[in-house]
């Protein structure tokens, strides 16, 4: 364990950033998974729904840093691309 102060306080914040993070890549990956149901189910407006959703879930994760802005625009490019060839 750290022993300075300013190696508690690094701690802490790692620890925070981390819970914080880990809520983010939840939510991430609910949003997919929502995206992915509604395809799967045949229904294109809540597929549509969900995809505009889930984009702006994973585009502000990538705003604050906890995903890469190249993953977050693959995420959503396959997300889009399920979505368009399902409603087609």
């Amino acid at each position: 364990m750290a022993n300075h102060p300013s190696a508690l306080k690094r701690a802490r914040q790692n620890e925070i950033r981390r819970m914080r993070n880990k809520a983010v890549k939840t939510r991430i990956k609910k949003a997919v998974k929502n995206v992915r149901l509604a395809v799967d189910q045949g229904s294109g407006e809540t597929a549509v729904n969900q995809l505009n959703l889930a984009k702006s879930i994973i585009d502000n994760a990538a705003k604050r840093g906890v995903i890469h802005k190249k993953t977050a625009a693959r995420k959503t490019s396959r997300l889009s691309k399920r979505v368009n060839t399902a409603n087609a």
